[in-house]
């Protein structure tokens, strides 16, 4: 069935329906939805349940499948398989988690501005996440143009940014959150990485703003410095005009481009059950 596309925000992100994504798709579908993600940088699903074998297949057709901060510290894992990734408040044995639960810190953690992955090269591509089970308010998920942000500076801010790198660091939100569950050999597992500021999405090929609450310092500047910049570029990528909010329903599938856009979960009741199952793709070099 052919690709239907209804835009949802003025700058960015669209509704497609269309193929049943729980089949194998036809390379020319592939094609068609890495082109509307290119474009859109988020597409929204309805009424797709996956089981974990066909959320793990659907994924595979975009790349090969990143495990995120799992490969520092595999750990229980509730599924079946290793690259599904537990975006839930629901411990490895199903119960919903305490408050003072490592999964909890989790949950908090993705309530920051973040692109998945940053912290590691090659970079995510892909996120795709599948509603299970969510809860009866809050919890949506936000996501922002970085792209659009870019394109918002004043041509003398461009000009700052150019040239300039910042490093991003896979347990700073965790450790900023106060988890110090984490081992010395596990905190050293996976290294800082260096990013530029503004990058060029390779798909669209707009320059973007790579902004998130991963990136720790600017290269090159003293650390206050640094961060204060930082601060004041999510806040301006992060503005209402840049800004898609999504309400999760079950079977949803929101897919999205870590290369070019920020997400953050909402707050929630942490006592009701909320499971979402992510799967992400990663660059191919």
């Amino acid at each position: 069935m052919a690709l239907r596309i209804r835009p949802l925000h003025p700058l960015f992100a669209a509704e497609a329906s269309g193929p049943d994504l729980r089949r194998p798709l036809e390379r020319e579908t592939v094609r068609e939805i890495e082109a509307a993600m290119d474009e859109y940088a988020v597409l929204v699903w309805h009424d797709q349940p996956f089981s974990e074998a066909q959320q793990v297949a659907f994924a595979r057709q975009f790349g090969p499948l990143d495990l995120g901060l799992r490969k520092a510290r595999p750990g229980e894992h509730r599924f079946g398989y290793d690259e599904l990734i537990d975006i839930s408040n629901v411990t490895p044995h199903g119960e919903v988690a305490a408050r003072d639960h490592a999964k909890i810190v989790s949950n908090l953690a993705n309530q920051l501005w973040h692109s998945d992955s940053s912290f590691q090269q090659p970079a995510a591509v892909y996120s795709m996440l599948s509603a299970v089970v969510v809860p009866a308010s809050g919890g949506d998920t936000q996501f922002c143009d970085l792209r659009a942000a870019y394109d918002a500076l004043a041509e003398e801010e461009k000009k700052e940014l150019e040239g300039l790198t910042s490093e991003h660091y896979a347990f700073h939100t965790r450790l900023w959150l106060g988890d110090t569950s984490y081992t010395e050999a596990q905190l050293k597992s996976m290294p800082p990485v260096q990013w530029p500021l503004v990058r060029t999405h390779p798909g669209s090929k707009r320059k973007l703003l790579w902004a998130g609450a991963h990136a720790t310092r600017i290269v090159g500047w003293t650390l206050a410095e640094g961060r204060v910049l930082l601060a004041d570029l999510l806040e301006h990528a992060t503005q209402r005009e840049f800004v898609y909010r999504h309400r999760w329903r079950v079977g949803d599938l929101v897919m999205w481009d870590n290369r070019c856009t920020l997400h953050r979960g909402r707050r929630f009741d942490l006592c009701q059950r909320r499971e979402l199952r992510r799967t992400t793709t990663e660059e191919v070099r």
